[in-house]
């Protein structure tokens, strides 16, 4: 599960790209219970989601131009100038290069060999998101890739990571799920998906999606379509993790709800 404080190579932030942020506004209330609060005039609208007074997410107006509505992953480094450069040599590319913001940190905007983009944030001031793995936040993240072997090489090689794995409820093979190094698998926050192995996503592009905690993954649906949400993959089981649902906002921006099991129970 994801925890704070962030150990490096875990996930350590998020944000939505989208040419309404009004509209994402009224969107992610009405679905996670979050207010946008802007980041101040010299950030060209960027701002943060905030559940109660934690933030959850971020947010930033954006052009056509600049591509598609969409969220993005960032992952905790220590030094994003030596990540950046042990992409390159790993396979992957730099789309934009190590930066400053401001005095909350340094960032970089990366791609995978396989083409699926990441980022990375070396904490200043901002160590990074304040709420995990509780409604409205969150709660994992999901590589769909075309060739997930050598994806998780990539990876492991850039962040250290290691693995665990769980067969897949079909029998059809194994699910890998990734942990920082030096950590239990206690401390997986994502995993691995080949492509073609979802009709969902199969004759996509790479990506990361992520996925956002909510405690009833039907009724979270419902209030997604009221609020002008497409449903992508309508709420599912999977025995013994629980019950999602993958969405897009009304702009196009895509990602996935999750309702836990009841460990307790």
């Amino acid at each position: 599960m994801l925890t704070s404080p962030y150990a490096n190579g875990s996930p350590v932030w998020v944000d939505l790209g989208t040419p309404d942020i009004d509209g994402a506004t009224t969107f992610y209330r009405g679905l996670f219970g979050w207010e946008f609060h802007s980041a101040g005039p010299d950030t060209g609208g960027y701002g943060m989601f905030r559940l109660g007074d934690r933030t959850a997410a971020g947010g930033t107006p954006m052009t056509a131009e600049q591509g598609p509505p969409s969220w993005s992953l960032y992952f905790r480094t220590s030094d994003a100038d030596d990540t950046a450069k042990s992409v390159q040599e790993n396979g992957g590319s730099v789309v934009v290069g190590p930066m400053d913001v401001m005095d909350l940190g340094r960032m970089a905007v990366l791609t995978d060999p396989g083409g699926a983009a990441f980022s990375v944030w070396q904490p200043g001031t901002n160590q990074g998101l304040d709420v995990v793995d509780e409604p409205g936040s969150l709660c994992w993240a999901e590589l769909y890739t075309a060739d997930e072997p050598a994806a998780y090489a990539f990876y492991q090689a850039v962040f250290g990571w290691e693995s665990s794995g769980m067969p897949l409820p079909d029998g059809s093979g194994t699910y890998r799920m990734v942990h920082p190094a030096g950590q239990s698998p206690d401390a997986m926050f994502g995993g691995f998906v080949t492509l073609d192995s979802d009709p969902s996503e199969s004759g996509g592009a790479p990506h990361w999606q992520l996925y956002f905690a909510v405690t009833e993954c039907d009724a979270t649906v419902t209030a997604g379509r009221a609020l002008g949400a497409t449903v992508r993959v309508e709420p599912t089981d999977i025995e013994g993790v629980g019950r999602f649902a993958k969405l897009a906002d009304p702009a196009g921006a895509r990602f996935a709800v999750l309702q836990g099991v009841d460990r307790d129970g």
